[in-house]
């Protein structure tokens, strides 16, 4: 028998498999998978397992982070959607909201939008997130910006779209890529320059490392001012 329980945060559970924590979501669309991930159910209802090793904000929750701000209805700006792993499970968090999910590569946008056929509370566009202008007619404002890009200007593509999307008072949240800013810098040090930047435009909640789980990976939860 299988014993879900909650976590503290709103619409990730958990439950424990080979002495491991397994983090899930309700499916939102039951019966169907997206990424090969295991579908458990109880009570009738029907969770899917969140790998740790795919996902920034799974590895964040296992390492021990304080504070996410999803509600199950806030609007999200998701840069980097890649496939839609990780945006998919926000999908299911976020079921009375909604999520737009950006990448800029149209290999990946392929999968991305059957995946967002399937989801009511998902959309993706095609664009560069470095060019928010571009697609500033496409989005409204939106409670929380989440993002997962591995560029060498990730902070200042974060604080573009915060800028022009993000609510007064909204949450924000970025899985820093240090190998993708300096490969000659100790992660460390690009850590501490990173916050710095941050604080002159933002409040910064928590923060946490994502080794071993994500390497040279750390994930800032920020509110705006």
């Amino acid at each position: 028998m299988v014993n879900i329980e909650k976590t503290k945060f709103e619409g990730i559970y958990f439950y424990w498999k080979d002495k491991k924590k397994i983090l899930l979501t309700k499916n939102l669309t039951p019966s169907k998978k997206y990424f090969n991930e295991d579908l458990i159910s109880e009570n009738n209802i029907e969770y899917r397992e969140f790998d740790v090793r795919r996902s920034k904000l799974a590895s964040a929750v296992l390492k021990g982070i304080n504070f996410l701000p999803f509600k199950q209805d806030s609007i999200v700006l998701y840069l980097g959607a890649s496939y839609g792993y990780t945006s998919s499970y926000v999908s299911d968090i976020c079921n009375n909201g909604f999520i737009f999910a950006l990448d800029f590569a149209p290999r990946v946008l392929m999968d991305l939008y059957f995946l967002c056929k399937e989801r009511e509370n998902m959309t993706c566009l095609l664009y560069d997130a470095n060019q928010p202008e571009l697609y500033k007619d496409k989005i409204i404002e939106v409670d929380i910006i989440y993002q997962d890009i591995a560029q060498k200007n990730q902070v200042e593509i974060f604080l573009k779209n915060i800028a022009r999307f993000l609510k007064k008072k909204g949450y924000c949240i970025i899985a820093i890529k240090a190998r993708s800013i300096d490969t000659l810098k100790k992660p460390d040090n690009i850590y501490k320059e990173v916050e710095k930047e941050l604080e002159k435009n933002l409040r910064i909640i928590d923060k946490i490392k994502l080794d071993p789980f994500q390497k040279d990976h750390c994930f800032f939860v920020c509110q705006k001012k």
